[in-house]
């Protein structure tokens, strides 16, 4: 497991409403309901900065791969955010750093890592990252 990362090596926040459905019999949120709040934070930041019409682009994104370390439980009615930035860009895809913390807390609950591949909708065939997404997603870039 990599280390528990800080609140500084993120550069985009939102906060995030947990819901009594997200604990599971443990009493803490499940392990698979981070997954969902790395999509909200990624696609979130995508539609508000980069302008991405969910509904009618012509080109969007696909998750091709996902992974995450836990670090710490929360639970409902944990008031959370997800951190996120950009370690990789490439033509066709980018690779989001997002890290799930609780609200005014340093250090990350959670961490991991989201992929996209952007695609033609109609094809489901790899293109380049659209400009105005290209240039959101540099905004908030790291190394």
């Amino acid at each position: 497991m990599s280390p528990r990362p800080d609140r500084d090596a993120y550069r985009v926040f939102y906060p995030l409403n947990t819901c009594w459905s997200d604990n599971d019999i443990y009493g803490h949120i499940n392990n698979v309901v981070y997954y969902s709040y790395f999509d909200f934070v990624a696609n979130r930041y995508l539609i508000e900065t980069g302008g991405l019409d969910i509904a009618a682009a012509d080109i969007v994104g696909f998750v091709v791969n996902s992974g995450c370390d836990y670090h710490a439980p929360a639970a409902y009615p944990d008031a959370l955010e997800g951190g996120l930035r950009v370690d990789r860009l490439g033509n066709s895809s980018v690779q989001y750093g997002i890290a799930i913390f609780r609200a005014g807390e340093r250090e990350a609950l959670a961490h991991g890592h989201f992929v996209h591949v952007f695609v033609e909708r109609a094809s489901n065939r790899a293109v380049p990252i659209p400009a105005p997404l290209r240039k959101a997603l540099e905004a908030i870039a790291v190394g």
